[in-house]
């Protein structure tokens, strides 16, 4: 959607300056000295017409390597998914488009009945009794959690599993230097996290253990064996977790996670570089009232119509900043929107039609590049995204794959050392059987 800038004419300026009582532009500075004004040229190009201009960006952007011109196989927290073609047309619509926070419920019931089906949909998908109408992002669902923990059995440890993606675990650092919580990190081992190193670091002072489900690495974390553990000292279980791939594997919620979060971006969300996206924040019904954020509720008007409502806002803008659960001031509303769109549209069978379709594809590359001598580093069960080893860096063989119009995975020697030459590779159900067999048909020399 082209939205076009109208520069005000010479009338509207001298108008303006007519009304404020002054002269000219210059009069407006003249509490500036002459002698430190700038009194030369700006060394900018000449202003260029619409028409030059557009041709200028369309050039510009027609450089970009995006998902309608090249094959990504790029995941590592935002995917390329199927969207919907009705989300689009419904997010565009200028009541929800235009919407900002719905405070007055007389003449906002769409919004707030969208985002009510949004957390109605976010707890069934990840078997919770109430969520949220929608965070930042996946990274800031999951340091809100981590403070939730904190605040709720008054301890300062979080165990964080250091398969959760890195970012996540940037942004968890940076939000527990406030109320000074210690952050230990918990090893993997062979891509989930290890239960003996989280259990001999467990104690009384552990505020929640997290863990990530899929994990960055796209493994499947052991949650039934991680929950004892976390609740051993009466700490909190939380999980960050894909919520596509909830449309098959078994809810965090039945495995006895007290607090599910992550980014809801694989449901009617683009990837445009990297956000912005839509964090979801789920929680069991005892910890309702601490929940960051707003929640929206259903209620009867005086008539008996079913209506809904903001409620349980304990946030810095309505209540004593002290007694506010978190500083969290906006949400995503609209690509909350999008995101209950999308599922909608999907339906229950679609989603767990199209989660298993990222499933099988994933398993079939995986298979595909074993067979062509390639090392899959880590061997447990998965969703969309395992690793594979290449016999030079990562870097340069992606390089050579975007000359083919391929995107390759994420390089993991970024983050972890003892993962160099690693590519982390994501299958979804958008790629085809062609495509998977072209990229490991064009990595056929770089098997370690």
């Amino acid at each position: 959607m082209l939205h076009r800038y109208l520069p005000m004419t010479e009338e509207d300026k001298q108008q303006m300056l007519q009304t404020i009582g002054v002269q000219s532009i210059d009069e407006l500075f003249s509490d500036i000295p002459e002698s430190v004004r700038f009194q030369g040229e700006y060394n900018i190009k000449r202003a260029k017409s619409e028409p030059e201009l557009m041709k200028e960006l369309m050039a510009l952007a027609a450089k970009n390597a995006d998902m309608k011109t090249h094959t990504s196989f790029l995941g590592a927290g935002v995917y390329d998914h199927y969207i919907p073609t009705i989300v689009d047309h419904v997010i565009s619509r200028s009541e929800f488009y235009t919407a900002y926070t719905p405070y007055q419920p007389e003449i906002s019931q769409g919004e707030l009945q969208a985002i009510f089906e949004f957390q109605t949909m976010i707890c069934e998908l990840t078997g919770m009794d109430v969520a949220n109408s929608s965070m930042y992002d996946g990274g800031t669902a999951l340091a809100e959690a981590a403070l939730l923990s904190a605040a709720h059995t008054k301890k300062k440890k979080v165990l964080l599993s250091n398969a959760v993606h890195p970012e996540y675990r940037d942004v968890v650092k940076t939000y527990a230097k406030g109320p000074g919580l210690e952050i230990v990190e918990i090893p993997y081992k062979n891509g989930v996290t290890d239960v003996d190193a989280l259990q001999k670091e467990m104690d009384e002072h552990v505020a929640c253990v997290i863990v990530q489900y899929p994990n960055f690495f796209g493994q499947i974390e052991p949650l039934k064996e991680i929950e004892p553990i976390a609740h051993a000292h009466k700490g909190m279980f939380v999980v960050a977790s894909n919520p596509l791939a909830l449309g098959v594997l078994t809810p965090p919620g039945q495995c006895g996670a007290d607090i599910v979060v992550g980014d809801a971006q694989p449901f009617g969300i683009p990837m445009q570089f990297g956000g912005p996206h839509c964090g979801y924040f789920a929680v069991k019904s005892a910890l309702m009232r601490k929940i960051p954020g707003r929640l929206v509720g259903q209620t009867t008007d005086e008539e008996g119509r079913r209506g809904f409502v903001l409620t349980l806002q304990a946030r810095e803008q309505h209540i004593r900043r002290d007694k506010a659960t978190s500083n969290i001031c906006s949400n995503q509303a609209l690509n909350a929107l999008a995101a209950s769109v999308a599922m909608t549209a999907l339906g229950k069978n679609g989603v767990r039609e199209m989660a298993t379709m990222n499933i099988q594809k994933a398993h079939y590359a995986k298979e595909a590049f074993a067979n062509n001598g390639f090392h899959v580093v880590f061997t447990g069960p998965f969703f969309n995204e395992f690793v594979v080893r290449m016999n030079k860096p990562v870097a340069e063989v992606n390089k050579k794959l975007l000359e083919k119009e391929i995107i390759g995975g994420y390089d993991l020697g970024r983050d972890y050392p003892e993962l160099q030459n690693c590519m982390l590779i994501a299958v979804t159900e958008l790629r085809t059987k062609e495509e998977i067999d072209t990229l490991v048909k064009e990595l056929g020399d770089c098997h370690a």
